[in-house]
């Protein structure tokens, strides 16, 4: 399937489904912790950003990629593209991307996704979000291309330097039992 076809193809689904080299996944319900900290992720990415001219979306946003013939949904993401405007459904270029980890995709979002996502040239940070236990992993690439983990824990702050954005890690984890 091409994923022109599939774009076709979702619009008649219930559910969302995540694309990868012509084969269809479909995503798998989340937890309140998860949608707490995504929701709050995206708050304060929206607070931040007012009057900006980056753009912030969850999870019913696509994120297209083109090099590796994918298509996902992150939980969060950023984009501040001119020319992302210009297609309600799917983004090219977005500069952050946040994903809540689940047990059902943790090794997905950590391993063959994240290979895909370093394959967008505007990717400047990539996020992943434990909604079970107060960690974040900021992945940021090195002048040469590497991505480099800076862990975030408890007590921390959470600097997103793709967006300017720097907060006590807590506050991801706001409301969250």
């Amino acid at each position: 399937m091409t994923h022109e076809a599939f774009l076709r193809w979702e619009e008649t689904q219930e559910g969302r489904h995540e694309f990868l080299e012509g084969e269809v996944f479909a995503m798998t319900g989340g937890t309140d912790r998860h949608n707490m900290a995504s929701g709050n992720i995206y708050m304060l990415l929206r607070q931040h950003l007012h009057g900006k001219p980056c753009r912030v979306f969850m999870a019913d946003v696509q994120v297209r990629v083109e090099a590796a013939d994918a298509a996902f949904y992150p939980d969060v993401m950023v984009t501040c593209a001119p020319e992302d405007a210009e297609d309600r459904r799917v983004k090219r270029h977005p500069s952050l991307i946040v994903e809540v980890l689940s047990p059902a995709t943790a090794s997905f979002d950590i391993g063959r996704k994240f290979a895909c996502y370093r394959q967008i040239e505007s990717l400047r940070e990539y996020v992943l979000v434990d909604p079970d236990e107060m960690g974040i992993e900021v992945f940021r690439p090195d002048p040469d291309g590497r991505w480099v983990l800076y862990p975030v824990r408890s007590g921390e702050r959470l600097r997103l330097d793709s967006v300017g954005l720097d907060v006590p890690i807590e506050a991801v984890y706001e409301n969250i039992d």
